[in-house]
């Protein structure tokens, strides 16, 4: 790639790739939507990603945010300390993509997509300054998500490693079922697993507030709805102390067959 060259895809995925193929370190400038989700994405596939920063709109993160996967996979990224994500106004008219070299401007015209580029010096230096201005009093961005690392690897240890495949196989489908725009819960998802590995209903909801998924009571509301809905059931299950716990199960009369891949589709349904 020659720096400051324009670039052309189908998806900011495509344009993205193709920058951090040279870059050492890059900074997001006023993204949409799209281009965060595409900018975690990526940082996710690469090998050796560059260090990033990205500086948006609060309210925008908080909503691209809202989505399970683009923000776990963000946490780990914050967490490896590859990814810095920062909030404030920033004038942009554009979303701007600033290198060591050269500056982008993304733009999206129906389903093409395109990096507009320029390596020149005096040019870029003026963008690298202004932004790095703006960059350094701007507010850390509190994701609240836990790393999704974290997540499969507590999951493992403390539920069990068949249940971590399957929540794994699960968000897999998911992924490539849903577009963009949808959304899926991952407590349903946490809960609809643990039930197709007849977990106890204190396990699992207390390694969800543990690992900062939800809190217990979130998931147990989630169970009251899931068992209304005639998807999940509960068994008693005596303790030497206290009341009985619960055991999850799925209500197999509700499934044509249970696969991740279902219980990814009974997922996305449930949260339409």
């Amino acid at each position: 790639m020659v720096a400051g060259e324009n670039l052309h895809g189908r998806e900011f995925e495509e344009v993205l790739a193709t920058v951090f193929e040279s870059a050492e370190e890059l900074l997001l400038v006023d993204p949409t939507a799209e281009a965060v989700r595409a900018l975690t994405a990526v940082t996710t596939a690469a090998a050796d990603p560059p260090s990033v920063r990205m500086l948006a709109d609060s309210r925008l993160l908080k909503e691209v945010m809202d989505d399970f996967v683009v923000a776990s996979n963000a946490a780990d990224h914050v967490d490896a300390g590859t990814l810095s994500i920062r909030t404030g106004g920033t004038g942009s008219t554009n979303a701007l993509v600033v290198t060591e070299g050269a500056v982008w401007a993304l733009v999206s015209v129906g389903d093409r997509v395109a990096a507009l580029g320029t390596d020149e010096s005096e040019f870029v230096d003026a963008v690298r300054e202004t932004y790095g201005a703006q960059w350094d009093p701007a507010s850390a961005f509190d994701l609240r998500t836990p790393p999704l690392s974290t997540v499969r690897e507590t999951l493992g240890e403390e539920i069990g490693q068949d249940v971590r495949a399957d929540f794994d196989a699960a968000l897999d489908a998911l992924d490539e079922a849903r577009d963009a725009a949808s959304e899926f819960d991952e407590v349903t998802l946490t809960l609809l697993v643990a039930a197709h590995n007849d977990v106890l209903l204190y396990d699992i909801s207390k390694w969800g507030e543990d690992v900062g998924i939800a809190s217990k009571a979130t998931f147990s509301r989630t169970k009251t709805t899931l068992e209304e809905e005639g998807l999940i059931r509960t068994e008693k299950v005596p303790i030497d102390v206290g009341r009985p716990r619960l055991r999850l199960k799925l209500n197999e009369d509700r499934f044509d067959e249970v696969t991740p891949a279902e219980l990814a589709a009974v997922t996305l349904n449930h949260s339409a």
